[in-house]
């Protein structure tokens, strides 16, 4: 199931993000999960939110450069081990896990990852065959 994250290139300094999440929030755009990579130089914030269009729209109105990836977001069984489930199922896939964080709002008891994987094609069908849970947009 395809979910589009937003990718937001920033320079790295005092203010820049509190001015990204300013622009979404008045265009009453809710961020779902967030997620922050930073070198010295810039950052890339990665986040779901309820209205992708919109969200794109608001930013490039102001400037900001952001681009809009897949990624699949699944739940975890929220005991110990329940990561090493997911992970373990695609390490014996083959498949790289690119990156992933967590989902902040909480409609399932469980924890929600986002995941963006080298293979996303491979990635599903090993979670699949694993009884991994994968969710859909509306049930974040």
């Amino acid at each position: 199931m395809e979910i589009k994250q937003l990718s937001i290139f920033l320079e790295n300094r005092v203010g820049r993000l509190a001015e990204v999440t300013k622009i979404l929030g008045e265009a009453t755009v809710d961020i779902l999960a967030i997620s922050i990579a930073d070198t010295a130089d810039f950052g890339i914030l990665r986040l779901l939110v309820d209205d992708v269009d919109k969200a794109v729209a608001a930013l490039k109105a102001q400037g900001v450069v952001c681009a809009v990836h897949s990624v699949t977001v699944v739940s975890v069984d929220g005991v110990p081990g329940g990561l090493a489930k997911v992970l373990g199922t695609l390490d014996a896939a083959g498949i790289n896990v690119e990156y992933m964080y967590t989902v902040s709002q909480k409609k399932t008891p469980d924890p929600m990852m986002v995941f963006r994987f080298g293979n996303e094609a491979k990635a599903l069908d090993a979670l699949k065959a694993a009884g991994i849970k994968i969710l859909a947009f509306d049930e974040l």
